[in-house]
């Protein structure tokens, strides 16, 4: 497996105590409402929850704090009534959905946002929800066993934009392998990526959880790289997403959401098989196990906010440039300051 530069973000220390007295809170808040047991009580609570729509991608298991929150209560406990969104279309759409009130907001992988955030939308980034959810795989015989291997051979992908083929393209630029010229890279649907494999169109192939690491179990296939190798073993790749005008109108609600899906993204990392069978029913083909594994593997206790996670977001910035997908005149720095909202400070 190739490694980059190992240096990791350091730990957010005032993130961990937030937790902690969120954590709490919430419990003894939990507990005086359980004493009273009156009639009408648990009514009158659910008319004063707030009404929220959230965005998700139902079929990626780096969603899995969503139905967490759902379920365990998180949203509730910071009172709110979320609808979740299954949204299926492209991520300019998603992002028009937030931005104009259609949802409210979304979770998603920060290399396939960044560039369309770029554009304009009024979104704001509030926290990282974790990292390491992509893979990229070949044959045992293909004698592929590390980015280097790449060069002549052709990469089969979701789309072009796809979070996967942001990252692989940054890691090859790293080592000095020219992701356009070097390596080709062919689009199948998710689902075809494995037989595209099997009958030689592509030499490896590069996706999200559940998909890829499904394909690398039931095909016995090489990992031989991910997104936690070296500098991104610490980097959060999927983030929460509010609109702007909520932001600055109700920044209460957006501080309410970040907190619930924290919450609920470090609950995923202590319960890790409870998480899988929670988020089981939108993965049909995997199962609990193989989806608890999976979570595992996940950096879910990486979920930065504040000044760690805006200099996350300018790092990808700095990497999106680098293959030509961010405008090469765009300051990094101020990009990160206009995208991102630090609502819990």
């Amino acid at each position: 497996m190739n490694h980059f530069d190992d240096d990791c973000a350091p730990a957010n220390l005032a993130r961990r105590a937030w937790l902690g007295r969120a954590a709490r809170a919430t419990g003894a808040a939990a507990l005086g409402s359980a004493a009273f047991g009156l009639p009408g009580v648990r009514a009158s609570a659910d008319e004063a929850l707030k009404p929220l729509k959230l965005s998700w991608n139902a079929g990626a298991i780096c969603t899995a704090p969503v139905p967490v929150a759902a379920q365990q209560g998180f949203f509730r406990k910071h009172g709110l009534q979320v609808e979740l969104v299954n949204f299926a279309g492209s991520t300019d759409q998603l992002l028009e959905a937030i931005a104009t009130g259609k949802s409210d907001a979304g979770v998603g992988m920060a290399l396939r946002w960044i560039k369309p955030l770029e554009q304009g939308f009024d979104v704001k980034l509030t926290a990282g929800i974790h990292g390491g959810c992509m893979r990229l795989l070949a044959t045992r015989s293909s004698g592929i066993v590390d980015l280097q291997g790449l060069k002549g051979r052709t990469v089969g992908v979701s789309d072009m934009a796809s979070p996967a083929k942001n990252f692989f393209a940054i890691t090859l630029k790293k080592i000095g392998i020219d992701p356009d010229n070097d390596v080709r890279w062919r689009q199948y649907p998710a689902p075809l990526l494995g037989e595209a494999l099997k009958k030689g169109e592509v030499q490896a192939i590069a996706d999200g959880d559940p998909t890829i690491w499904t394909l690398r179990e039931t095909d016995h296939l090489q990992e031989v790289s991910n997104n936690l190798c070296g500098e991104y073993a610490n980097r959060v790749c999927c983030v929460l997403g509010v609109r702007g005008s909520l932001i600055r109108k109700d920044r209460a609600t957006a501080q309410a959401l970040t907190q619930a899906l924290l919450e609920a993204t470090e609950w995923t990392a202590n319960h890790p098989a409870e998480a899988a069978a929670i988020f089981a029913p939108n993965a049909p083909g995997a199962n609990v196990a193989q989806l608890t594994e999976m979570l595992k593997s996940h950096t879910d206790r990486h979920h930065p906010v504040g000044d760690a996670f805006r200099k996350e977001i300018a790092l990808y910035a700095d990497d999106l440039k680098s293959v030509g997908v961010l405008n090469a005149g765009t300051s990094s720095d101020r990009f990160a300051t206009r995208v991102f909202s630090d609502v819990l400070a």
